[in-house]
């Protein structure tokens, strides 16, 4: 039983093929977003991804939330969204920004922004049909 919670597991991570990993990955995203879902607290951008799944890359400025300790609870509440949420049709690249105030809300209030946000988001992606030239 061990062997098929620790499969299953690996299935559901936060694995690199998941990430934006470099500079020009987020520049593609700011500068061809297509979407946009926004709030008080933080700013989610989109485009249709040349990868089979969606990727999702975290901005989270020390300007905007100052403890360390907080940063790190919003990234992991972030990607443990990310990770739950049906697979996106089609397929997205998102860039996740932290405003001001966002360290303020308790994990639930963050959770239930979030994924108030992501249907947002994928709901105006779906009606966008991705470009060839991306």
């Amino acid at each position: 039983m061990g062997a098929i919670a620790d499969c299953e597991k690996t299935s559901a991570g936060f694995d690199k093929s998941r990430r934006l990993l470099t500079a020009a990955q987020y520049r593609a995203v700011f500068d061809g977003a297509v979407v946009k879902a926004s709030h008080r607290h933080l700013l989610l951008l989109a485009r249709h991804s040349e990868t089979p799944r969606s990727r999702l890359g975290l901005v989270i400025a020390k300007k905007n939330v100052r403890k360390a300790v907080q940063r790190n609870r919003i990234k992991r509440v972030a990607r443990e969204l990310f990770r739950q949420l049906p697979p996106a049709e089609p397929p997205l690249d998102i860039v996740f920004l932290a405003r001001r105030g966002l360290d303020e809300l308790d994990n639930t209030a963050l959770f239930a922004t979030l994924g108030e946000q992501w249907q947002k988001l994928t709901r105006k992606a779906a009606m966008i049909p991705p470009s060839r030239g991306n």
